[in-house]
């Protein structure tokens, strides 16, 4: 295991688990959560449910934990430098933000920095947002996750989730920490990954195990 002290929880987008992603959450010997959560008709916006199903998880059996800890939502379409975790997400006291490469059309999207403190944000869609930053840009700590109600409701509809779900939490731009930006090297840590959905004409499996998405 690459990185230690992390808790994964992984939900699936559906009505029931994957016996090959459980067997995968075994052997990565990583302390998890498994479990599914269907679309709400309401949130049509992919993964929203998923995400608040997460945040009720940690609202429920993580009520009196009393270390600190970081909540990261982590996508399955996004590569991920074990740098962002040790140097960056480990380090968040209260709001962590940081620069995601292959956003919305930009090359990277992140924060402005200007003596330590954010000003604004380098980004291409609604750059005048408070929080104008991608879902994988930025770590919460979980004490304030268990401070407030903050989440992914219809409060979000036609609003930026980010901004909507970060507003939430009673914070202002200047409140968040920004890291990556005073390194000699200022390496983008996560990075949305391009994929293009194959066109399979023979679905036969020949007796393997597979996760094919109709």
């Amino acid at each position: 295991m690459h990185i230690k002290n992390i808790h994964w929880i992984v939900i699936e987008d559906g009505t029931k688990t994957a016996d090959s992603v459980n067997r995968l959450l075994k052997r990565s010997n990583i302390p998890y959560a498994y479990f599914f959560a269907a679309k709400q008709p309401k949130l049509l916006t992919k993964g929203w449910t998923q995400r608040n199903e997460a945040l009720e998880y940690l609202r429920k059996y993580y009520r009196n934990y009393e270390g600190h800890a970081v909540v990261y939502f982590a996508d399955d379409d996004n590569a991920y430098d074990i740098r962002l975790f040790n140097s960056f997400i480990r380090n968040v006291k209260n709001v962590g933000v940081w620069p995601v490469g292959l956003v919305g059309g930009a090359a990277v999207e992140g924060p402005i920095v200007k003596e330590g403190r954010v000003v604004r944000w380098h980004a291409q869609f609604k750059p005048n947002r408070t929080f104008a930053i991608d879902m994988a840009g930025f770590g919460v700590s979980l004490k304030l996750i268990h401070s407030t109600r903050a989440s992914f409701g219809c409060q979000c509809i036609n609003e930026s989730p980010e901004d909507c779900f970060l507003l939430q939490l009673g914070i202002s731009r200047s409140d968040v920490e920004p890291f990556g930006y005073n390194i000699h090297h200022k390496d983008v840590l996560v990075w949305h990954v391009n994929t293009v959905k194959s066109t399979i004409f023979n679905k036969t499996n020949n007796g393997f195990d597979l996760e094919i998405e109709e």
